[in-house]
């Protein structure tokens, strides 16, 4: 996964922990091939302005995290770049596990962590 942060913050969008391996840059030092390429891509809403300055092309996969829950101008911007969701920092983490899990091919999903509830009667 590729989180786009030019935040000093260890953990922009609230990830960790978290089994998928994540490669965070900074906006300006992402290739076009690394974006491309990446299964998903997050970006952090406070890296939002040098992120269009890179023209980058609309990707499926893409997502804007945000740390303000005031700001009303977030959706026309995350449709401006193709943003698929638009998921608040620290919320709606439990979607974006399982959406990172959906994007490696399940690779890193440790499902006896994401089950909840009793288990399944035994077969007596």
């Amino acid at each position: 996964m590729l989180i786009i942060s030019d935040s000093a913050d260890a953990d922009p969008v609230g990830l960790l922990p978290c089994m998928v391996p994540l490669r965070r840059l900074p906006s300006p030092l992402f290739s076009a091939e690394e974006y491309r390429l990446a299964p998903l891509v997050i970006l952090d809403y406070r890296s939002y302005s040098a992120f269009r300055l890179r023209h980058m092309l609309h990707r499926p996969g893409l997502v804007l995290a945000l740390a303000d829950t005031d700001d009303d101008t977030v959706y026309p911007r995350a449709a401006a770049i193709g943003a698929e969701a638009v998921i608040r920092t620290g919320q709606a983490l439990s979607w974006l596990h399982l959406r990172l899990h959906e994007a490696t091919g399940c690779h890193y999903t440790n499902w006896e962590d994401l089950l909840t509830g009793p288990p399944p009667p035994s077969g007596n």
